[in-house]
C-alpha cells in the first residue's frame, strides 16, 4: 500500500471576487503548484472559505461532474438550464454538465464549503444533455459507528450519483477514536483533514501522523482495512474514493 502526505505548501492556492473567496486546493488546474495533478478520475479539489458576501459571474463547463458540498453558510447558483437556486449548510450540488452550460455561483455570507470536480469518459459526456441537481442535508444518510458520525454523499445508498466510478464520505471522528475504511484492490483514497489532527494507519502500514489541512493519499496493492485516528481534539475528514485507474482515455492536463 502506498500512502502520502501532502502539506499545504505542496497544494495549489486560488481566489477569486479580489481575494474575498480563498481557496485550498488539493488538485488543482495547471500551473497552480499542486503536486498532485489529479488521481484517477478526480480532476480536481478546491475548499473555500470567504469572511462575507461574494461572487464569480457565468463561466462555461463541459462534460465534467461538478459538485458544490457547502460545509457551512449559502451558496447561490444559477444556470443556463434556467436554474437559480440556494444550498444551504450540509447540502450539495451536482452538475452533470454534458454537451455545455454556464453558471455563475455566489457565497451568500460567510461560507465554507468543496467544489469537487469527476471525470467521466469525455467523449460520450458531452453527448449527454447536462443536468443539474440539488440536495438538502437530510436527504444523505448520516449513521453513528462507535460514536463516528458518517455522512454518505456520493456513492451507495446515497440520492446523489455520478456516472463516474466514485464516493465520497464526510466523516466525524471523536477525540480518541479510530474510523476504519475497507480499500479494495485498485482503489485509491483521498481524504482532506478539515478539523483537527489524526494518524492513519493500514494492515500494511504503521501509524503515520497528519495535520489539520493535510491531504492524505492511499493506494492499495491488496485489500485491506485503513484506519484513521483522531488524536488531539474531534477530527473532521472530507474522504473520496475512485478506482486508481479507469478503462478509459482522460483528459490530460496542460503543464
Amino acid at each position: 500500500m502506498g500512502i502520502q502526505i501532502i502539506k499545504p505548501k505542496d497544494q495549489a492556492s486560488g481566489q477569486f471576487d479580489g481575494g474575498k473567496i480563498k481557496e485550498q486546493k488539493p488538485i488543482g488546474f495547471s500551473g497552480e503548484g499542486s503536486i498532485i495533478t489529479r488521481l484517477g478520475p478526480l480532476f480536481y479539489w478546491a475548499w473555500a472559505h470567504s469572511q462575507e458576501p461574494a461572487e464569480i459571474g457565468f463561466h462555461p463547463h463541459q462534460g465534467f461532474e461538478i459538485i458544490t458540498y457547502v460545509i457551512h453558510g449559502k451558496g447561490y447558483h444559477r444556470d443556463t438550464l434556467g436554474t437559480e437556486s440556494v444550498v444551504q449548510e450540509g447540502g450539495a450540488q451536482l452538475m452533470q454538465t454534458g454537451s455545455g452550460v454556464q453558471h455563475a455561483e455566489a457565497l451568500m455570507e460567510p461560507t465554507e464549503g468543496f467544489q469537487i470536480w469527476f471525470e467521466p469518459h469525455l467523449s460520450q459526456a458531452v453527448k449527454r444533455t447536462p443536468t443539474y441537481s440539488q440536495f438538502d442535508s437530510n436527504q444523505f444518510s448520516l449513521v453513528d459507528i462507535n460514536d463516528v458520525k458518517i455522512k454518505t454523499l456520493l456513492g451507495n445508498n446515497s440520492p446523489m450519483q455520478t456516472v463516474t466510478d466514485a464516493k465520497m464520505w464526510d466523516v466525524l471522528i471523536p477525540k480518541g477514536t479510530v474510523y476504519t475504511h475497507s480499500l479494495s484492490l485498485g482503489r485509491t483514497l483521498a481524504s482532506l483533514a478539515i478539523r483537527g489532527d489524526g494518524t492513519l494507519l493500514s494492515d500494511t502500514i504503521k501509524a503515520t501522523h497528519f495535520s489539520h489541512k493535510d491531504f492524505i493519499i492511499v493506494q492499495s496493492e491488496q485489500e485491506e482495512r485503513v484506519a484513521l485516528q483522531a488524536v488531539d481534539q474531534d477530527l473532521r475528514i472530507l474522504v473520496i474514493e475512485v478506482p486508481t485507474e479507469v478503462d478509459y482515455p482522460l483528459y490530460r492536463k496542460p503543464r
